[in-house]
């Protein structure tokens, strides 16, 4: 983990530095995290570290654990597909009552982002594409005036990526599926055919699962 500088404060920037580390692998699961080593490791004191973890916890990447450290939560099957139950349910109702509302500034920084992740596809970055396909989700959830709402559609995407991550062998083909997905929900979006963009984003949230569980079913075979 990187040591952090300042600007944002400092739980944020320790909250968002061990999230970037378990979501990339560099922590793994069930790794204690203790305050003390991740004070010195990130050149702060232990307090924004707590208020750090203790937010890490809420969204379900961290286990809080009474007289003992903390440690990366365990990931399963089950917790990736009620993630993603909950993701449907979410992202769908946002495109349905917000879908019109999409400015020309919107659109734009979606195309941006979709550059981003054909880009990152074909350098074969795929933590990169991760990043950007959380990213075009979360810009999808901003799109109306209920924050909380964005929010819990940002938790949701962490623990589907971490799932996918999980299956880092298989990225290379979900990653060319999702960004073709994500393709058409904006030019449905673009051409302000809110029925469509809403029957896009099931289709690709229904492939999400779909994805994982052809792969996880791979993996356990193996």
């Amino acid at each position: 983990m990187k040591k952090i500088m300042q600007k944002e404060s400092l739980a944020d920037q320790a909250f968002n530095s061990i999230k970037d580390a378990i979501i990339a692998g560099k922590l793994a699961q069930q790794e204690e995290l203790p305050e003390e080593k991740l004070a010195t490791d990130l050149g702060i004191s232990r307090t924004p570290i707590r208020e750090a973890l203790k937010r890490l916890a809420a969204e379900g990447l961290v286990q809080m654990n009474k007289a003992k450290p903390a440690t990366v939560a365990t990931f399963t099957k089950d917790n990736a597909l009620h993630y993603m139950e909950i993701r449907k349910l979410l992202e769908i109702h946002n495109i349905e009552k917000n879908a019109d509302r999409l400015s020309d500034q919107v659109l734009y920084e979606l195309n941006k982002n979709l550059e981003g992740q054909l880009e990152a596809i074909e350098s074969n970055q795929y933590n990169t594409f991760m990043d950007y396909d959380r990213a075009f989700h979360l810009q999808l959830a901003n799109i109306g005036d209920n924050v909380k709402l964005a929010d819990l559609i940002s938790q949701m995407n962490t623990g589907v990526n971490r799932a996918f991550l999980f299956l880092s062998n298989t990225l290379p083909v979900s990653a060319k599926d999702a960004y073709m997905e994500h393709v058409k929900i904006v030019q449905a979006l673009q051409k302000q055919e809110k029925e469509l963009a809403k029957q896009l984003m099931i289709l690709h949230l229904e492939n999400v699962e779909r994805r994982f569980l052809n792969y996880y079913t791979g993996e356990e075979k193996k």
